[in-house]
């Protein structure tokens, strides 16, 4: 049986900055019903792992920053919303920049997906970054306040799901990087 909805209306019930709320109304399937959807509408966005070896391991470059919806400090990876018209790849370097002043010399997609499809109409670019140089101070937005930090990569990965590490995204971002890194065992906290 044919699965998709189509759709006959859309709505703008509200704008701002980073995303348009929609009201959809769509046909089922089988033609005999119509529903109405509700949808946000937001820019894709870029998560980038940022990788340095250092005398400790590998370690993340990671921001801390204040969320408002959680009401909590959040450390999590560098990223944000694309440009108008910015590709995935500048968008991921643009991030890492601005929030941390770093530069990648090498940075690779290592996925994407919807954050979730039932509701959202972006997706979310997964880059890890390489060979990173230090190149210039945090370019922030007026409403950014973010400290920049050096974290242990088995920290992180012992640590998701327990403050201050609860970005839903950064799950994401560190299934993505193990995937892609098989050889990292856990052994007595070593990554």
């Amino acid at each position: 049986m044919d699965l998709m909805w189509k759709e006959e209306s859309r709505n703008t019930v509200y704008q701002c900055p980073i995303f348009s709320l929609q009201e959809l109304k769509s046909r089922s399937p089988d033609g005999l019903q119509t529903g109405t959807f509700t949808v946000l509408d937001s820019p894709d966005i870029a998560m980038v792992i940022p990788i340095i070896e250092t005398e400790q391991g590998r370690e993340f470059v990671m921001v801390r920053q204040w969320r408002h919806g959680s009401q909590s400090l959040s450390v999590e990876f560098p990223g944000g919303v694309f440009n108008e018209g910015e590709d995935a790849a500048a968008a991921g370097a643009r991030e890492l920049r601005e929030e941390t002043g770093f530069t990648a010399g090498k940075l690779k997609k290592l996925g994407e997906l919807s954050p979730n499809p039932a509701l959202y109409t972006n997706h979310l670019h997964i880059f890890v970054a390489e060979d990173l140089k230090h190149e210039d101070s945090q370019d922030l937005d007026p409403n950014e306040f973010i400290n920049v930090e050096l974290v242990p990569a088995a920290t992180v990965i012992e640590s998701l799901g327990q403050e201050p590490y609860i970005h839903a995204f950064m799950g994401t971002a560190l299934a993505f990087y193990l995937r892609e890194n098989p050889e990292i065992v856990f052994q007595q906290g070593q990554v």
